[in-house]
């Protein structure tokens, strides 16, 4: 690493963060993290502002509490299995002072565009405070996240009545009384669902097409965790019988639920994990219908031939991957290990990847590897371009909208290999070891 290499990081959320530290602790410097937003912890910083993508109000994690926590950081022991939003933003917050970060962190700075100078550098403006001025850096890394740009599907005809996205979703008050619709079958829809369901008069649940809805607790314990175990005793065909098998055991039919039956193996894509969304389809607080057709005013027409009137639908339907400070031939390139862009060795895109599993330990694992490199402790691969071919082709990680699925265990150990090749595995003593932080 030259002297005065000076490295840039979009987004103060889990993935900036852990790219800060992780820079800082390979012996970078200068580094300057920019997050347009007032506060750290990226969608985990709860605001009832809906022009921002976040968390609502009753958000807790999917992941439990140890198979969420950094690698060299845990969560508090006090914390519950699923800690809420105001738990991790308080956690997030004791990683960046444990591991010194304010200095190096500008909040309230909205990063515009990122443009590659004619030298290999960066230009990168910045407004801040409504000031706009361009700084120059060595290397950019990219940890703006993939929960930013909402997508809202289109179908034929006009709903009357009102249609959000659930990136806007803060609290169920406003339906009070209300005929909702909450479309998608992901974790978002399934919490929205329930919490409308509290104050709503009818609140129906649209599912397109068939999704794993996993309990979060498997005899007391949290569902991660028993499968972290059970995958590194098993092998993955075994696994996933013994998952079919569990889920007939735990759950029921789907039919139980008025869900359609899943039509893929257990884990090919990312589960549900809910046990308040299948209490809830149980009881009949809430109601499952299938994919939309069409609108009619306040009507809203299902695909197997149903209708009923509506007074306001939450769309729960994901995000597209979109980073509007770059290029669109540079943010669209595939990327080897999800993270070193095919021609640009000075631009890393941390956390851009859709695991089973919290993608935080594996987001510090890219961050690791990008410090390595950039303090020239590790070599990009020189053919790099053939492993991302090679990567693709036989890509077996979840279905994913966005394109961006993994398979956490083929990541995890690609990741280490070249991390392992560059460093002796010793990694300079945590911070966080001394804090008391538990």
């Amino acid at each position: 690493m030259e002297r005065g290499t000076r490295t840039c990081v979009i987004g103060a959320g889990p993935c900036g963060l852990a790219a800060v530290k992780n820079l800082l602790e390979a012996g970078c410097s200068d580094v300057t993290c920019y997050d347009e937003h007032s506060a750290i912890g990226g969608n985990w910083a709860f605001t009832d502002d809906p022009g921002r993508a976040g968390v609502h109000h009753r958000t807790r994690t999917i992941s439990s509490r140890d198979m969420s926590s950094f690698p060299d950081f845990p969560m508090p022991g006090d914390f519950p299995d699923f800690p809420s939003h105001r738990q991790m933003l308080a956690y997030f917050t004791a990683y960046a002072t444990a591991f010194g970060l304010w200095p190096h962190i500008r909040l309230g700075s909205r990063v515009e565009r990122c443009t590659l100078d004619a030298d290999g550098r960066w230009l990168v403006r910045v407004r801040a405070h409504g000031v706009v001025r361009t700084e120059t850096f060595d290397h950019l890394v990219v940890c703006s996240g993939h929960h930013r740009d909402p997508f809202v599907p289109e179908y034929p005809g006009r709903f009357g009545g009102s249609i959000v996205h659930s990136s806007a979703y803060r609290r169920p008050d406003p339906y009070r009384g209300s005929r909702v619709l909450v479309v998608g079958a992901g974790n978002s829809a399934a919490d929205i669902a329930v919490d409308v369901a509290r104050v709503a008069s009818r609140t129906v649940l649209s599912v397109r097409e068939g999704t794993y809805v996993v309990p979060n607790r498997v005899l007391g314990r949290p569902v991660d965790a028993v499968h972290a175990y059970w995958r590194r005793k098993l092998p993955d065909p075994l696994l996933r019988l013994a998952l079919t098998s569990w889920l007939r055991v735990a759950v029921g039919g789907w039919d139980d639920y008025g869900l359609p039956a899943p039509r893929t193996a257990p884990l090919a894509k990312p589960p549900t994990v809910s046990s308040a969304v299948l209490a809830a389809l149980r009881d009949g607080q809430v109601v499952a219908r299938p994919g939309i057709d069409r609108y009619e005013d306040l009507t809203v027409h299902f695909a197997d031939g149903r209708s009923e009137e509506f007074d306001a639908v939450v769309m729960a339907t994901g995000f597209r991957v979109s980073f509007p400070f770059l290029a669109g031939r540079i943010a669209g390139a595939p990327r080897y290990l999800s993270m070193m862009h095919p021609t640009i060795p000075s631009l890393y895109f941390i956390g851009l990847c859709q695991p089973i599993g919290c993608l935080w330990r594996l987001a510090d694992h890219q961050a690791r590897l990008a410090a390595l490199q950039i303090t020239g402790r590790s070599r990009r691969p020189h053919d790099i371009e053939a492993r991302i071919r090679r990567d693709t082709s036989r890509r077996r990680g979840p279905v994913h909208r966005s394109g961006i699925g993994v398979d956490y265990r083929t990541l995890e150990r690609q990741l280490r290999r070249e991390i392992a090749a560059a460093d002796d595995g010793r990694r300079p003593a945590a911070a966080a070891r001394s804090t008391g932080h538990r």
